[in-house]
């Protein structure tokens, strides 16, 4: 598959984006970065996923929250309506216990898949960068032979 060109990325960059929106890949960094924040406001998630997210496809806002909707059905997630600020009320974010084990399962398995990514790629450059070979059968016919 040629490389996409990509809107938003230089040329000949290799980007996800042509992946399409890996949404499974939200919640590992909503998991993150309520860990490491403590609590927040979805809308602070939201500008915060980008700088950490698995790939470069774009995060659409509709994802991320219903990501969150299910952590909290999970148990992993808590949240409660903000009304103490100025302002419209806003519903804030914690991390549960639940939540933390889950941060910790993601861990292992995406280290797991970038172990297995990283030996795929060795083996995938291994094989390019070889001429391809042609066998015998393959000659014959590519020489107008049976």
């Amino acid at each position: 598959m040629p490389l996409r060109t990509c809107p938003r990325h230089p040329k000949d960059y290799p980007c996800t984006c042509a992946m399409g929106n890996l949404y499974r890949f939200v919640e590992p960094v909503l998991l993150y970065l309520l860990a490491a924040k403590g609590r927040a406001y979805g809308y602070e998630l939201a500008g915060e996923l980008a700088e950490h997210a698995l790939t470069d496809a774009e995060i659409e806002t509709g994802a991320l929250y219903r990501t969150l909707r299910q952590l909290e059905k999970n148990g992993c997630v808590t949240s409660e309506w903000d009304t103490v600020e100025r302002g419209p009320a806003r519903r804030e974010y914690r991390l549960t216990p639940r939540g933390q084990e889950h941060l910790e399962e993601w861990t292992r398995v995406l280290e797991h898949l970038a172990q297995s990514m990283t030996r795929f790629t060795e083996l995938a450059r291994g094989v390019a960068r070889k001429p391809r070979q042609r066998t015998q059968k393959n000659a014959v016919r590519h020489a107008g032979g049976v």
